[in-house]
């Protein structure tokens, strides 16, 4: 019997790299678009990989030839940095995809974020009806919302493909969120006097979501151009979070406090620095980034526990305890 094909975009990614290991350990032929090596190198037979850029619509084409499903996982992902930047690879890439989709007659299931919803407030039991602001505070999502809106006009025009937000993943490998928190951890402050509750989604649990997911829309056409949140279905309080992540990798909680007035104003004149004199790397606080460790943002997931059949296979206790292995560089 012939192994099913995919390509993974982003395959040597977090999130990529993890759906990788899903769909081989579940006996798909699985071939990966990235600009660098992946990560996977233990398991080589029936993975192939392919060093391209996702901004080249004649590689991703090419790349897309003969496979059954597109899991596009590639991004830029940040809360500072030229538009143009975020814009051809979040949404010029997306729309190689969706062509090369076309072209290739497969499956698409797109990787979105809950941040193309974000409007600065708090956001609790959001369900997919709630609408894209009128503005965005930073690239990401203001692009991420773009693509997203893109790939539901290739969906109302024909194409299978289901759109997935999972929100703040991380576990063991991550490459954005964890290393974040633990390189701050002498400046982390909280801001403002709450600890908002918020989602996040443990990697084995988001990669999870996505395989069913593309189960689900090959038995169930009908379910194409629906989007879904995806999360550890369990919120928890932010600074909560955290402090646990801060633990796993041995550094203590955070203590301080900022009053949320002075943590905007000084985003504000950290922006407005950065702007002005051109500075390289990113500010230490930005508009975007106060909005999110100041406001609750957790998500309806029934829909997407109905269609899929989605339940998360790791749960936040046990997913912590694989981390802080991870961090002591013990084996999983």
């Amino acid at each position: 019997m012939e192994k099913k094909k995919a390509l993974v975009t982003g395959g040597n990614g977090f999130l990529g790299s993890a759906i990788t290991r899903s769909l081989l350990d579940t006996g798909w032929e699985v071939r990966i678009l990235a600009r660098g090596q992946t990560g996977i190198p233990e398991k080589k037979e029936h993975l192939s990989w392919i060093r391209a850029d996702i901004r080249d619509r004649g590689q991703v084409m090419q790349a897309a030839e003969g496979v059954e499903t597109v899991f596009h996982t590639a991004a830029l992902a940040g809360v500072w940095g030229p538009e143009e930047n975020y814009r051809s690879i979040n949404v010029e890439g997306t729309e190689n995809i969706l062509e090369a989709c076309k072209a290739a007659g497969c499956r698409l299931i797109h990787s979105s974020s809950p941040s193309v919803i974000f409007d600065g407030s708090d956001m609790e039991g959001v369900d997919t009806s709630h609408p894209y602001p009128d503005t965005y505070s930073a690239a990401y999502p203001k692009t991420k919302a773009e693509a997203e809106k893109k790939v539901k006009k290739a969906a109302a025009e024909g194409l299978p493909c289901i759109i997935l937000r999972p929100h703040l993943i991380w576990g063991p490998g991550d490459n954005h969120l964890v290393p974040r928190i633990l390189a701050r951890s002498k400046r982390l402050a909280r801001i403002g006097k709450g600890n908002p509750p918020i989602d996040t989604v443990y990697i084995d649990n988001a990669a999870h979501a996505h395989i069913l997911a593309d189960k689900a829309l090959a038995a169930r056409p009908e379910l194409s151009g629906n989007i879904y949140f995806v999360s550890d279905n369990d919120p928890v309080p932010l600074w909560d979070m955290v402090d646990a992540i801060l633990a796993a990798g041995c550094k203590p909680p955070v203590s301080r406090r900022v009053p949320l007035k002075l943590a905007r104003g000084l985003a504000s004149f950290l922006e407005g620095l950065y702007t002005l004199f051109k500075l390289p790397g990113e500010p230490m606080l930005t508009g975007f980034t106060v909005k999110e460790l100041s406001t609750a943002h957790w998500f309806d997931i029934e829909d997407l526990c109905r269609d899929t059949g989605y339940a998360p296979l790791v749960s936040r206790k046990e997913g912590l305890n694989q981390l802080e292995r991870y961090l002591k560089g013990t084996p999983l």
